[in-house]
């Protein structure tokens, strides 16, 4: 995993993923608080959450 994902901690992850498993939040809202763009939000999720979830 990047560097930059080992400076989260392990709530930030939760939230992160979180936040972006929901509707409601956009991407731009992720970027402004953790600054990690979609492809990176993407990969922190392949990375935190087992393959069928990510899948769904």
């Amino acid at each position: 995993m990047k560097t930059k994902f080992k400076t989260l901690s392990a709530t930030d992850k939760s939230r992160i993923v979180e936040m972006a498993w929901e509707d409601r939040t956009p991407f731009e809202a992720i970027e402004n608080l953790y600054n990690l763009n979609l492809n990176q939000v993407t990969e922190l999720m392949r990375h935190e959450i087992n393959p069928g979830a990510f899948r769904v």
